[in-house]
């Protein structure tokens, strides 16, 4: 169905009509914006988007492929998202940057951003373990130091340990190391999280 709207000279008109009554409308919305070819106009709808973004799920489904091919532009939009208090503009933000930065063009300074922000939002923090969990399978050396250091909320820290371990492209010897750096915590309600 987004294929076929793509192509339509109307979907300009579905993709103004904000806010959208049912989640598959956000999520058909997500798959349109995430085909679009032109990074000025896909990250102007990006932008109109995100404040409408209410679940994980759109979140997450939200993927400009067009993004890959303009990653120098794209790092002062995530500068911006990265200070969002919109828990899923923060969420993309950080998703984003582990999407097109922890290969090639990742930088020490990309995890040092994602460490520093400081969330009681379950999916925040879920992002951000993920991120981390994320670059210890890509940055494996770059990054430990953050695990090491304990820089991490309790909850983060543990919950990367536990995806990094639960993951296919973390070496078995790094999986023993970082189940020895887990620490207590305990979370008193799924939606907030109590430092």
């Amino acid at each position: 169905m987004a294929k076929e709207l793509f192509k339509r000279d109307d979907k300009d008109i579905f993709l103004k009509e904000l806010p959208h009554k049912y989640f598959d409308e956000n999520q058909l919305h997500a798959f349109i914006i995430s085909n679009m070819k032109e990074y000025d106009t896909c990250i102007e709808r990006v932008e109109a988007f995100l404040p409408y973004v209410d679940n994980w799920a759109t979140c997450d489904q939200l993927c400009p492929k067009v993004f890959k091919k303009h990653k120098e532009e794209l790092l002062s939009s995530i500068d911006i998202w990265l200070k969002s208090e919109n828990t899923y503009t923060l969420r993309f933000g950080i998703k984003m940057l582990m999407s097109h930065f922890l290969d090639e063009d990742f930088k020490d300074i990309y995890p040092q951003k994602v460490a520093e922000i400081q969330s009681s939002e379950y999916y925040v923090n879920m992002m951000i373990a993920w991120y981390f969990a994320t670059a210890l399978a890509k940055k494996y050396e770059a990054v430990l130091p953050f695990i090491e250091k304990g820089v991490l909320s309790p909850f983060v820290h543990n919950k990367a340990i536990q995806k990094a371990v639960e993951s296919y492209r973390v070496s078995s010897e790094h999986k023993e190391y970082l189940k020895t750096l887990k620490r207590g915590c305990k979370i008193s309600s799924p939606q907030k999280l109590n430092f």
